[in-house]
């Protein structure tokens, strides 16, 4: 009863937050030149690759292992992963500032980078450490802080004052709240009693980390290589406006996949992780089962709710760049199920330790888009790119699920036993 009541709780603090995520787009785009969109979008998609540099994918690793680990030591495994991070810092940061002071962002963008980039890296290893550590509530309540509080803030300060409407009160609001969930986030860590601060990092457990990471950052920044490369390769065919296009629509058909990681795959992947660690593989396959049975069904009434409710927040808008675009979203949408459907084989392998066909799916799905965008930027500049992506997470789709099937086969043969 108090697993459920949790899990109804979590969905609708995740619930707020998607709503206010939905709000905060809509009104940018209601209140902002398409182009500071289009710009909003390019550096938030700069900001989310660069957390794949400064993080390494460091936390895969970290996550099975606190699993694995005792109360007592779980704070020496978070102290070298901090260390490791500090150290990606030194080395990333002044070439990621360098590269985008010759960028085309505007240079407000630019210097908001580094002080943004810090507190999402921290809020977002908070974010995984609650959940890894079966603490999704809170770990909503902080994406809240994170995500929701200043979109909400910054939907009721744009609608009632016009000097505010442009990016450096974005930026303002969106480095405060990312302040706040930090040092709250920090202080519910404290009260979780982790032991092992004190004790001297294993370098060796690090270096090890390190190569169990690299595969899965490799095949990270493929997948984050795709929702990156889009808004960039989209504004060389199409210019600025159509990205600002693109970022709204891609913003409502993501937010499925936020809402099925916080009302599903939250629960159920720290879960799998230990069913498989106690060899219990047929109650993992079921939990894998009903995953997949919810994802369809979210995904079958997430497509027809936006589909209704977008032209009517499209009049609400009145700009031309967004109604006139509106054939973008199907692409969007059917890219978008896609990928909440292989998420469902991807949790089901990475529980299992099964790590070779999701980095071996990122890295072919990269391929698969660069080839199918340029083949459709010959025919259709405005529909290439929603079209890659289509192939790209089909073939992620296909790859996993296969994968999982030949596993799932084969935990159905009978064991031989001598």
């Amino acid at each position: 009863m108090v697993g459920n009541v949790s899990r109804i709780f979590n969905i609708g603090v995740q619930g707020a937050t998607l709503a206010t995520r939905f709000l905060l787009i809509f009104f940018l785009a209601k209140f902002l030149d398409p182009a500071l969109v289009g710009y909003y979008g390019l550096f938030t998609v700069a900001i989310a690759y660069s957390l794949y540099l400064v993080g390494l994918d460091f936390y895969i690793y970290v996550s099975r292992e606190l699993l694995k680990a005792t109360s007592e030591k779980r704070g020496t495994l978070l102290k070298g992963q901090a260390l490791l991070s500090l150290f990606l810092y030194m080395i990333f940061l002044p070439v990621a500032l360098l590269v985008l002071s010759h960028s085309d962002l505007p240079k407000q963008l630019v210097w908001w980078f580094f002080p943004i980039l810090v507190l999402e890296h921290l809020n977002q290893e908070i974010y995984r450490l609650l959940i890894a550590l079966s603490e999704p509530v809170s770990a909503s309540m902080l994406l809240f802080i994170r995500q929701g509080s200043w979109a909400l803030l910054l939907v009721a300060l744009m609608s009632w004052d016009p000097l505010s409407r442009h990016l450096q009160t974005v930026m303002v609001l969106w480095g405060v709240a990312g302040l706040g969930a930090a040092v709250a986030g920090v202080w519910k860590i404290r009260t979780l009693n982790l032991g092992g601060w004190r004790q001297t990092v294993d370098l060796h457990w690090v270096r090890k980390g390190i190569a169990v990471s690299a595969g899965f950052l490799l095949a990270t920044l493929a997948l984050r290589g795709i929702n990156t490369f889009d808004r960039y390769w989209l504004e060389y065919l199409n210019g600025i406006e159509v990205v600002a296009a693109y970022v709204l629509y891609f913003g409502v058909a993501g937010t499925l996949l936020t809402f099925l990681d916080a009302g599903l795959f939250a629960f159920n992947y720290p879960v799998l992780i230990k069913l498989n660690h106690e060899q219990k593989h047929d109650v993992a396959h079921e939990i894998v089962r009903k995953m997949l049975f919810l994802t369809v069904l979210a995904s079958a009434i997430f497509a027809v709710v936006s589909w209704l409710l977008l032209p009517y927040l499209l009049v609400w808008i009145d700009n031309s760049v967004y109604s006139g675009a509106i054939r973008l979203y199907p692409y969007l949408l059917l890219a978008m199920t896609i990928n909440a459907l292989s998420m469902v084989p991807h949790y089901a392998l990475y529980a299992r330790g099964q790590d070779r066909p999701i980095i071996r799916s990122h890295v072919a799905a990269l391929f698969v888009f660069v080839l199918a965008t340029w083949i459709a930027s010959k025919y259709s500049p405005v529909f290439a790119v929603p079209m890659g992506l289509v192939f790209s997470f089909a073939v992620i789709l296909a790859w996993k699920g296969v994968a999982y099937a030949q596993l799932r086969n084969l935990d159905r043969k009978p064991k031989t036993v001598y």
